[in-house]
This record gives structure tokens, C-alpha cells and sequence, in this order.
């Protein structure tokens, strides 16, 4: 038991690093943003700063530790979790065809909020970090925007040579970090206890109450104290779900809560302090030390949601919903650590471009929140339909759950509403441009797939013709690959190979790849073996199912079927691939809107080829051309 408790003990150190950095650097800029020259409408008095305050604690308690924790991060897939997750569930259901679809849209849409966020989470975090050294020295002011894209560059650069050193010191990195803003708020509380009213609901009601509507408006900045929260349920595959809770109920959760209350105590005592309320919560002396930690802390926050969005786009390309594209993996012994290099370099443009546009994290602010708000809702909504359909829970409870938390998320992203004239329209246009680009590949992809298998025709046909003797075929001596969309069906490039060339392989497999709903699939389940009816035509099948996060390789799987299967036939390092290389063909017909269909040929012609992407033997692999029309 002590060596579980010592185990659960150093994941929960772990998840410090990667869960909650995004979470833990808000007190940096929410207080600022709440009361700050841009908020002309609340002021600073005891009834709103131990409202605005109570509203804070008690939105983090709602929505990090009673939804997530206690209820969200219980729907998982195999242990990993996020809202793929969620989507992978509700696929895997047995809910009605139509349903489900609306459903995955749902998820794609959130899926696409969370990219919107995802660029502006490094431009807000590393932005504010920099901007305490205003505080320090007046004087640096100018050069703030400069430093913060020296460290964003810096950060996008190290990228390709991945984590695995770097993210061994993210948990005692983040630990300081909570112990330091502990202190700090702590400090300011034991100066100035009154503050403690603010941990009673109560405070939050009475600012409520006498002022609907500058509370309603705040909740639009009080939202940013929860943005990371998706996180925790993301990440949540790295660590598992008691590790999460124990970081967050022993460390994260107490030290955010002081940390506020203390800048609240400090805005009541100092209402000067609102120019930088978290900078200003410590000595003058050690100030500069604070600015070079929450530099650091943001960086680990900036890296947790570029990881995040990595480890996003991987599963939507496994599931189908984005083209193929190029992904290294950085470690040997850790899956999760994946470069993307075309995701790596569009959100360091972006995340640049945001800074510069923006200038502040004030102003950032006021883009920060509408897609997050977004994200929320859609967890909530997807999470009660794995309840209903998978869990099968009463309409009781779901009602229930629904009028708790779907009534938080409302307010959120109701209250959000009006910054959308104030940039908040920029992540959401970001969704908007993400999201047509996902529906466009699905759709394009489907007609594709459709056109692919009339050119096939059945197999049994094909198969036929052959032992007819028309075409004329020679069989030579060998084994071939054949990489298949489907095990009925014949791959275009077996097709040219008779047709074209008048030649066929004593020994051929078809290969069908499978990506299945479930985060991972185990080795001694990811072969099936079938001779179909066409033993003594050499021909025969194999399917391996891969989990949207396992990393398909054709030839080492075949290896491992061949030694467990004698009656495969095949030996995987002398085998000639084969695989189909299909140009799409723009036509008028109106199944698509001509835009859509260029921006789909666009995407299929620099998506990664099907050589690379199953790890195929580029010395042995042929790459068969042929047309299909869209």
C-alpha cells in the first residue's frame, strides 16, 4: 500500500506539470482583466471585490472539481479522455445512425473551439508572464512585445526535439509555482482576513443581487479562471483520474483559491494594485524572481495545450476527420510525445500574429473566453448522451445534470457574447475556418470513398477473371502486398498491376486497416487472418485494427502475424507493396461546391502518402497512380 501511495504520489507530481499549467497561470492576468481599465463598469468596493471573487472560487469548484473531476473524467476511452473521447463513445453506441452524426458534428465543432484556444493560450499566458516587468522597471515597457516573441519563437523552435527531458522538471517547476502564489495570496489574506467572507456563496449572491447586470457582464471575465479545465480531462490518459484529483485537491485548487483571495484583499487595501493585482501581491525584492517563474509557468501551460493539439489532430487524422499528415515521434518508450510540423508552425504564426495584433493580454482577454465558454457547453452535452446511451442512467439524472451544469455553461457563453465585437470574434473565426476545413475532408472523403469502390468492383469477380484466363496473367515468383480500403473490394493498384503489367504474385495479401473508436488496441488483438475462398489463388486477407492513438506500421505487424500464424504465408522483408496513389479530378457535378472541392484536392494532394504513413519500405513500396472524379 505505501509503495501505491508513493507511486500515486509521483504521478500526481507529474500531473502538476502537464495538467494544470494552463489552469494555474490564470491568476495572472483575471483580476486585471475584471477590474481593469477596460471593465468601466465594476468598481472597486467590498461588495463587488468579494463578489467578483466568491464568483471566481465558486465557478472553479462547479466546474473543475464537482463536473470534471467528479463526474466528466469518469467517461473515458481506455483511459485516455478529452472530447475525442467523448466522440469515440458515442460512435462506439448504439445510438440511432442520424443521432450519432449530430453528435459527432457537435464534437467537431468542439474540437474546433479548442484549436481556437489553443493559439491564444501561449500569445495570453507568456504575454501577461512578461508584462510584470512593468512593475520591476517602468522602463522596459517597449521592450515587452520583442521578449515575448523571443520566448514564443524559442518555444516552437524546441519543439521538434521533443519533451521527454524538459518534462521531468515541469512538475517541480509547477509545484514551486503553487507554493510561491500560496504565499503571496496568503501573505495578503493574514494583512487583510476579511477577504475569507469571499468563500461563503453568500458574497457571490449579494453582488448578484445588487447589480444583475455588472454581474452578469464580469462572469465574461470570471470564465477566464476556468480556461484550462478542459485540460484536466484531456490529459487525464498520461496519469489517470486519482493522480488528477489528488493534484488538484491537495495543491492546485487550495493555491488558486489564496492566490485570488489575496489579490482581493490587496485591490480592497491598495485599489492602485489593479495595474498589475498578481505582481504587486509580493516584495519588491523578489519581484523579478516571480516575473522569471511565471515565465517559466507559462511556458509549461503554452506546452501543455501545443501538446494538446498535437496529440488532437493525431487522433482526428487516425478517425478520419483531417488528411494524413506528417507526424515523428520524439521518444521510443513514450507514445504521447508526437511533432506535427505543419500544426507546430501554423500556431506559432498564429500565436504571433496575436500578439502583435492584440499588443497586451488585457486586450487579448477580450478574444480569450468565447471559445473556451464553447468548449465547456459541448463536454457537458456530449458527456450526458454517453450517461443516457451508454451508461444508461435515468432521464431523472439527466435532467439533473443538465439544469446544474448546463446552466453554468449558458451563462458563460451568454456573458461572452459581448466580446465578440472586442475580438472575441477571432477564435471563433479561427473554429469557424477549422471546422469547414474538417467537414470538408469528411465530406470529400466519402464521395472519394464511394467513386474508389465502383473502380474496384468485388473481389470475387476479380478473382474469377483471373482463373479465366482474361486477362492474361503470368504469376511470378514472390510475395506482394497489397494495401486495401476495403476486404471485399480490389485495390486500384492490384487492378493496374494485372491489367497494366499482366502480372501477378504467387503469394499476395490485401491489407485492410482499420482504425477502430478506442484509444488504443492491445498487439494480441490488432491481426485477423483470413484465407477468404481464394487459398489455392494465392490471394488472401489481413486486417489490423489500430486504437486513434496507436501508430500504425504495416510491416512490423505483419511480422508479428507471421510468427503466431503459420498459415500466413508471407515473409514481410521480401515483400514487394504496393499501394494506390488517387489524383482527384474536379467535375461539375453538384456534390460539392466547386471551392470545397479545390480546397479538398488541395488537402489530398499534399496529404502524406500512404508509404510513409504506414511505415512501408520505400526501396520495395509501388506507388500505383490513378484518377477518381469528385
Amino acid at each position: 500500500m505505501a509503495y501505491k501511495k508513493r507511486g500515486l504520489t509521483a504521478l500526481a507530481l507529474g500531473a502538476l506539470g502537464v495538467v494544470f499549467g494552463d489552469i494555474g497561470t490564470n491568476p495572472l492576468y483575471v483580476l486585471h482583466v475584471v477590474f481593469g481599465p477596460t471593465a468601466q463598469h465594476v468598481a472597486i468596493n467590498q461588495l463587488t471585490v468579494h463578489g467578483i471573487i466568491s464568483l471566481i472560487i465558486w465557478s472553479v469548484t462547479l466546474v473543475v472539481s464537482i463536473k470534471y473531476i467528479g463526474f466528466v473524467m469518469r467517461a473515458n476511452n481506455r483511459g485516455e479522455g478529452g472530447i475525442m473521447a467523448l466522440v469515440s463513445l458515442i460512435i462506439g453506441s448504439k445510438l440511432a445512425r442520424k443521432y450519432k452524426w449530430q453528435f459527432i458534428v457537435l464534437g467537431i465543432i468542439g474540437m474546433s473551439l479548442f484549436y481556437g484556444d489553443s493559439a491564444i493560450t501561449p500569445a495570453i499566458s507568456v504575454l501577461s508572464a512578461v508584462e510584470g516587468l512593468k512593475v520591476v522597471e517602468p522602463g522596459l515597457h517597449s521592450y515587452i512585445l520583442p521578449i515575448t516573441f523571443i520566448i514564443l519563437a524559442a518555444l516552437f523552435w524546441v519543439q521538434h526535439y521533443g519533451t521527454a527531458f524538459i518534462g521531468r522538471l515541469f512538475g517541480p517547476v509547477m509545484l514551486l509555482w503553487f507554493i510561491v502564489i500560496a504565499l503571496g495570496g496568503g501573505w495578503q489574506i493574514w494583512l487583510h482576513p476579511d477577504i475569507l467572507a469571499a468563500l461563503s456563496p453568500v458574497a457571490a449572491a449579494r453582488f448578484i443581487g445588487h447589480d444583475p447586470v455588472v454581474a452578469f457582464v464580469a462572469m465574461g471575465a470570471v470564465v477566464l479562471a476556468i480556461t484550462g479545465a478542459e485540460a484536466l480531462y484531456a490529459d487525464m490518459g498520461h496519469f489517470g483520474r486519482a493522480p488528477v484529483a489528488r493534484a488538484w485537491f491537495l495543491a492546485v485548487f487550495p493555491a488558486l483559491s489564496l492566490c485570488y483571495m489575496g489579490q482581493g484583499a490587496l485591490l480592497l487595501a491598495h485599489p492602485g494594485a489593479i495595474d498589475n493585482p498578481f505582481m504587486l501581491l509580493f516584495p519588491e525584492s523578489v519581484r523579478f524572481s516571480v516575473v522569471i517563474l511565471a515565465t517559466l509557468a507559462t511556458l509549461i501551460a503554452s506546452q501543455s495545450v501545443i501538446a494538446g493539439a498535437f496529440s488532437l489532430t493525431h487522433q482526428a487524422v487516425q478517425l478520419g476527420f483531417l488528411p494524413r499528415m506528417f507526424i515523428r515521434y520524439t521518444s521510443e518508450r513514450e507514445y504521447g510525445q508526437i511533432y506535427l510540423p505543419f500544426v507546430n508552425v501554423a500556431l506559432f504564426i498564429t500565436v504571433s500574429v496575436l500578439v502583435f495584433a492584440f499588443g497586451s493580454s488585457v486586450k487579448l482577454a477580450g478574444a480569450y473566453g468565447m471559445a473556451v465558454s464553447g468548449a465547456l457547453a459541448i463536454d457537458t452535452i456530449l458527456f450526458v448522451v454517453v450517461m443516457r446511451s451508454l451508461w444508461h442512467r435515468s432521464w431523472k439524472v439527466i435532467v439533473l445534470m443538465l439544469a446544474v451544469f448546463s446552466s453554468v455553461d449558458a451563462v458563460f457563453v451568454v456573458s461572452n457574447l459581448s466580446k465578440i465585437y472586442h475580438g472575441g470574434w477571432v477564435p471563433l473565426a479561427l473554429a469557424a475556418a477549422i471546422f469547414m476545413v474538417i467537414v470538408t475532408w469528411m465530406q470529400g472523403h466519402h464521395i472519394i470513398r464511394g467513386e474508389r469502390q465502383l473502380l474496384e468492383g468485388p473481389l470475387a469477380d476479380f478473382v474469377e477473371r483471373i482463373r479465366s484466363g482474361k486477362p492474361r496473367v503470368e504469376r511470378i515468383p514472390g510475395y506482394a502486398v497489397y494495401i486495401s480500403h476495403h476486404p471485399d473490394r480490389v485495390p486500384m493498384a492490384l487492378h493496374t498491376t494485372v491489367e497494366e503489367l499482366h502480372e501477378l504474385s504467387k503469394k499476395v495479401v490485401l491489407v485492410t486497416v482499420d482504425v477502430t473508436n478506442k484509444a488504443h488496441v492491445p498487439e494480441d488483438e490488432r491481426t485477423v487472418f483470413d484465407n477468404l475462398r481464394y487459398k489455392d489463388d494465392g490471394i488472401s486477407h489481413v486486417t489490423l485494427s489500430y486504437g486513434f492513438h496507436d501508430r500504425p506500421n504495416i510491416p512490423r505487424a505483419l511480422e508479428a502475424l507471421r510468427h503466431t500464424n503459420p498459415e500466413l504465408d508471407l515473409d514481410p522483408s521480401n515483400s514487394a507493396y504496393f499501394t494506390s496513389l488517387t489524383k482527384v479530378v474536379k467535375t461539375r457535378r453538384h456534390n460539392m461546391a466547386g471551392w470545397r472541392k479545390t480546397l479538398y484536392s488541395l488537402m489530398s494532394r499534399n496529404a502524406l502518402s500512404t508509404t510513409d504513413y504506414y511505415r512501408l519500405p520505400v526501396e520495395r513500396t509501388v506507388e500505383m497512380h490513378s484518377l477518381i472524379k469528385l
